[in-house]
């Protein structure tokens, strides 16, 4: 089209930019920026709220932000974009200050803005502030097909704040619901270590026709985990392949890994990793580790040790619980070899620490 020399308009780099995003190349999506100011349409509201998310998903924040404050006269869809490009970025303290910008700017959120809001306050935790962002969502509510994605991150905001009980009376008062609806309810209460009610949500899931995804798996296993139910772990965990045909992915592997740990059971648990289709990450090696400083183990605290240190040179864990497990079997001299290096690398543990928080 270019090459033809047809210049773009305000339908087709929107479209060119949603391309881009699910690509992630970031590099042609500048350029499509340059192109944007050349033709006049850097300011159109679907671009511009466009190149944000680009920038946001690219991790490249500061670009999104000189964009977002030098346009004067910006529309819901860039304080959108920024917003939840800010939540899904992991900066969930900054997107609630910029929805407080937009309420001071004369803004009215909508189902999208929401949706990241409440996203951004289950990161945080905040209680205080997930009830007030409730009152807001009824406030908003379009009662189209997206009020089921605002309700799920309702669910969502009030399972990571450790209200499961607030989660349910959403939950049980909707009209619709998707496998993200259960899928939700199931992550929050094996989050909070309810197993039995996870486990009961997941077959009622099954008993209505929802068909679980990978992450209700991740759920259903993390509760195994907290449950100690290795038994219980097997099952699923071989369900989600046999009886659904989903790959297992790293978190899956992870839960097994550390649900097989926990128990003891270190052969197993050494044949999972082996078999893994993708490499083992930190989060897998420290579970394992963990579990071997619990029982002493260790033949297989070394083995998990030595990849750990590969992954994370850096870390003073590894040492700390390495040294942990020779002196708990009397090894004096491996831990204090282990100290030596250590040292030698100028590597100590951070020191414990407490915050204050409010008491609700």
């Amino acid at each position: 089209m270019s090459k033809a020399g047809v210049l773009p308009d305000c339908y087709t780099l929107p479209i060119i930019l949603k391309a881009v995003s699910q690509t992630f190349a970031t590099g042609f999506g500048r350029q499509l920026h340059s192109v944007a100011i050349r033709v006049g349409l850097e300011y159109n509201e679907y671009c511009e709220s466009g190149f944000i998310s680009l920038y946001c998903k690219a991790g490249e924040f500061r670009n999104a932000h000189e964009l977002f404050d030098k346009n004067p006269d910006r529309k819901l869809g860039s304080w959108n974009a920024i917003i939840a490009g800010l939540s899904q970025g992991g900066r969930a303290k900054e997107a609630i200050n910029m929805f407080l910008e937009l309420r001071k700017s004369g803004f009215f959120p909508d189902d999208v803005t929401m949706v990241s809001v409440t996203s951004a306050c289950g990161s945080l935790g905040d209680l205080n502030l997930a009830l007030q962002l409730h009152k807001l969502v009824f406030q908003v509510k379009t009662f189209e097909k997206s009020d089921v994605l605002t309700l799920n991150s309702l669910i969502d905001m009030y399972g990571k704040c450790g209200k499961m009980d607030l989660a349910y009376n959403v939950f049980s008062r909707m009209d619709q619901r998707n496998v993200s609806s259960w899928t939700s309810m199931i992550v929050g209460y094996a989050m909070h270590g309810h197993v039995n009610e996870a486990l009961e949500f997941f077959q009622c899931m099954r008993d209505a026709g929802v068909r679980p995804n990978h992450v209700t798996f991740v759920g259903v296993l993390s509760a195994c985990v907290h449950g100690g139910t290795v038994q219980g772990g097997r099952y699923y965990f071989h369900m989600m392949k046999n009886a659904y045909g989903i790959m297992p992915q790293l978190q899956h592997y992870g839960c097994m890994v550390d649900l097989l740990g926990r128990a003891g059971l270190f052969k197993e648990a050494r044949e999972m990793i082996e078999e893994m289709p993708m490499k083992a990450n930190s989060v897998v090696w420290g579970s394992l580790m963990g579990a071997c400083e619990k029982y002493g183990n260790v033949k297989m605290g070394e083995w998990a040790a030595k990849h750990l240190q590969e992954l994370e040179p850096w870390n003073d864990g590894v040492y700390v619980v390495l040294s942990n497990i020779y002196s708990s079997r009397g090894l004096w001299k491996e831990a204090e070899r282990v100290r030596e290096v250590m040292k030698g690398r100028k590597l100590a543990k951070i020191p414990g620490y407490s915050l204050a928080t409010s008491s609700n």
